[in-house]
């Protein structure tokens, strides 16, 4: 089990930053949100994974799970939610101003046409 996630934990990571060294701002959006995903389900599994287990210590002879991080987790999917509105929002202003998605610019400000410097 703890390989199986933790697999899935190196898999997103590497998505993730794949995606985020794209071109195009629809990919880099993707990638910020799998980056997320990623460090949700690192800081899910720092406290544990212990399947049907109270989330309170009831006495000396149960286990228990710890609840600090599934609450540091919903916190940050709250916040990682609202990034990624922000995000959303300034990659469509940045489209309706240049028309474009691209991310590289050249020296003036332009970015290159499609012919020259596609990935």
């Amino acid at each position: 089990m703890e390989y199986l996630f933790s697999s899935a934990v190196g898999v997103l990571a590497a998505a993730g930053v794949y995606l985020v060294l794209r071109r195009r701002t629809f990919p880099v959006i993707l990638g910020l949100s799998l980056l997320s995903y990623a460090a949700n389900l690192f800081l899910f599994a720092s406290g544990r994974l212990a399947l049907n287990l109270p989330p309170v210590w009831v006495s000396a002879e149960t286990a228990y799970t710890d609840p600090l991080p599934q609450a540091l987790v919903l916190t940050a999917i709250v916040i990682s939610f609202g990034m990624t509105a922000v995000i959303v929002m300034l990659a469509l202003g940045s489209f309706l101003s240049s028309r474009t998605d691209r991310i590289d610019m050249d020296e003036t400000g332009t970015p290159p046409s499609d012919d020259e410097g596609r990935a």
